[in-house]
């Protein structure tokens, strides 16, 4: 259904600049909203209402994934003649041969070119992320035209590289992207159905302790244990007991209450797919970088050479950069090189 919902969407969301028929535009809505049911929680398709009740939230994010299909993303060309002339290469590349290296060691795009519909492809699109680190650094530079010893600058290095969904257009990549999103935002909301479940579970287990603790202190209240000691004592642990009990018993009904209903399930999908841009972000960043990857600085003797990358947050911690890239078949190397390479260092 997945793969249906994002080759009729693609030109909605991914860069088609005329106008979207209202019949499209509903079609789409529908489809997107099952999709997310499907992945998250298939039992809100037993709320009559569901599609309307989500509708708000998935325009939403039908939205926000137009603004971002409209991001230009200008496919990198990966081949060792190009790293000399772009500046993107260089920077996430240490060298030329770094590049048919790296497209040796995707195993997809080996299985992409080898596959008998693609026999005569010569060229595949992919996504390419990695993690863009920066560390400062003491370092000689250069300086109003004299040499500076231990100057504190910023090196960026591009590491962690992956080759993602080799395809044959640069469209089936974008549709990638868009599916990816959609499936983080469905796995951030079935992530909050799992706390809640686990938090349950916790006021559950209290519950049922609590109750058992309760049953032992009124045996021994009414058993031989209330000749020996205080029954006052044990009636101030019982009356004490009782009241975590009952407070037990409010939070744990609090808990369920928040999700044991469909309707339940719909709050939480619509919190996350109402606000898809607190989940997954895509910015540009200008950056200048010279030769050593080292930021320049404005009035620095080296004003380095401009950079626009793509940068993905997806939550609070995870960041990367990524490009849409070419991989020419001439550049991938044989396999047999690859073995070679590993037997150097056997």
């Amino acid at each position: 259904m997945a793969t249906s919902l994002f080759d009729r969407a693609f030109a909605v969301l991914f860069g088609r600049e005329q106008q979207v028929r209202p019949d499209e535009d509903r079609e789409l809505v529908a489809e997107l909203t099952d999709l997310i049911v499907e992945t998250v929680e298939p039992k809100v398709r037993a709320d009559r209402r569901y599609r309307h009740k989500l509708e708000p939230c998935v325009r939403t994010t039908i939205a926000w994934l137009r603004q971002i299909g409209r991001m230009p993303l200008q496919p990198l060309l990966l081949t060792r003649a190009q790293w000399t002339r772009d500046a993107n290469l260089r920077a996430f590349f240490a060298s030329a041969d770094d590049i048919p290296a790296f497209l040796g060691r995707s195993k997809d795009l080996r299985a992409f070119f080898e596959a008998p519909a693609n026999i005569g492809v010569d060229e595949a699109f992919a996504l390419v992320g990695m993690r863009c680190e920066e560390k400062t650094v003491l370092a000689p530079r250069y300086e109003d035209g004299m040499l500076r010893q231990d100057v504190a600058q910023t090196t960026v290095n591009f590491t962690g590289h992956r080759l993602v969904e080799p395809a044959a257009t640069e469209r089936q990549v974008r549709m990638e992207v868009g599916r990816r999103i959609v499936l983080r935002l469905a796995q951030v909301a079935l992530g909050r159905i799992l706390e809640i479940d686990r938090a349950g579970l916790q006021k559950e287990q209290r519950k049922a302790w609590l109750m058992t603790r309760l049953r032992f202190l009124k045996l021994a209240q009414d058993g031989m244990q209330g000749i020996v000691d205080d029954p006052t004592t044990i009636a101030q642990q019982i009356a004490e007991v009782q009241r975590d009990l009952d407070q037990a018993v409010k939070d744990f009904i609090e808990v369920k209450g928040s999700l044991a209903t469909l309707e339940g399930y719909l709050r939480v999908i619509e919190d996350v797919f109402g606000h898809p841009q607190q989940h997954v972000v895509l910015t540009r960043r200008e950056l200048r970088l010279d030769r050593m990857n080292v930021k320049a600085e404005a009035g620095s003797d080296s004003p380095g050479e401009a950079l626009s990358l793509a940068e993905l947050r997806v939550g609070d911690k995870l960041q990367a950069v990524i490009a849409l890239v070419r991989c020419p078949r001439t550049e991938l190397p044989p396999k047999q090189d690859l073995l070679a390479q590993a037997e150097r260092f056997l």
